[in-house]
């Protein structure tokens, strides 16, 4: 029960980040996703560790799996496991890629300050 607690309080803090004035859209955390996977593989962004990201695709390969831990044929518990699994990884995926896009941000603007 706790742990469902906890995944929920971690959705409304992930929500309510994204609906922060100033704070990177949910569509620009999503489409930074892809860009954030490459930067931590290739050691380009110390913000997340490959052991982060290995647990995150282990969630993604739970998700989409045919195997479940517990069964879906056990209605309310079977779903239940996948949903958590899911608020889980969507949670981790979004916070950390607005986290990813502010390190983007920084970097620009270093850039550019630097230049000018």
């Amino acid at each position: 029960m706790m742990a469902k607690a906890a995944r929920a309080a971690a959705a409304w803090r992930t929500y309510r980040e994204v609906t922060k004035p100033g704070s990177p859209a949910l569509m620009t955390r999503v489409r930074a996703i892809p860009r954030m996977v490459r930067a931590v593989m290739r050691g380009e962004y110390g913000g997340m560790g490959k052991g982060r990201l290995g647990l995150i695709a282990l969630g993604v390969v739970y998700i989409i799996s045919p195997i479940d831990v517990i069964p879906d044929f056990l209605t309310l518990i079977g779903v239940a496991d996948d949903f958590g699994v899911f608020l889980w990884l969507a949670t981790a995926l979004i916070g950390e890629s607005g986290r990813y896009v502010e390190h983007e941000r920084r970097i620009i603007l270093g850039q550019v300050e630097g230049e000018a």
